[in-house]
């Protein structure tokens, strides 16, 4: 789903980090994710909803924790060649991410399309209420 909504990186950064919550991060990094770490499993959906409003490429590296790899790490990369990792954050000094593989958008529907929809529309929900001169 891409907007023809113009924002900002910063407004949109701030509201997918208002938006972030265990019921929008991967399925199962749910047991990982915390208040204290709401990046953790926010990557895929994070980059999805970053791809609707700026474009670009998806990028994709490899998690690896004592050498095994056990995820996937997902940023963006704009028409410029700038690349914006949102949820880097979630990592701890032992997950280290590597490589970079530019990858295609889902087309179809895709094993986290509820936890996109949902923070989806909580992004547009705080970018409207945000412009809404009565909430401010």
């Amino acid at each position: 789903m891409s907007t023809a909504r113009t924002v900002t990186l910063e407004e949109l950064t701030r509201a997918l980090r208002d938006a972030w919550d265990a019921d929008t991060c991967a399925p199962e990094d749910r047991p990982a994710w915390s208040p204290q770490n709401p990046a953790r499993g926010q990557c895929i959906t994070t980059v999805l909803v970053v791809h609707d409003f700026l474009g670009g490429e998806l990028v994709r590296g490899e998690v690896h924790v004592g050498g095994q790899q056990v995820d996937y790490h997902w940023w963006n990369r704009l028409a410029d060649g700038t690349e914006i990792d949102l949820t880097r954050e979630q990592f701890g000094a032992d997950e280290l991410v590597t490589g970079r593989q530019m990858v295609e958008r889902p087309t179809g529907p895709h094993r986290v399309e509820r936890e996109y929809e949902r923070l989806s529309t909580r992004v547009l929900d705080r970018l409207d209420a945000a412009d809404d001169p009565k909430t401010r």
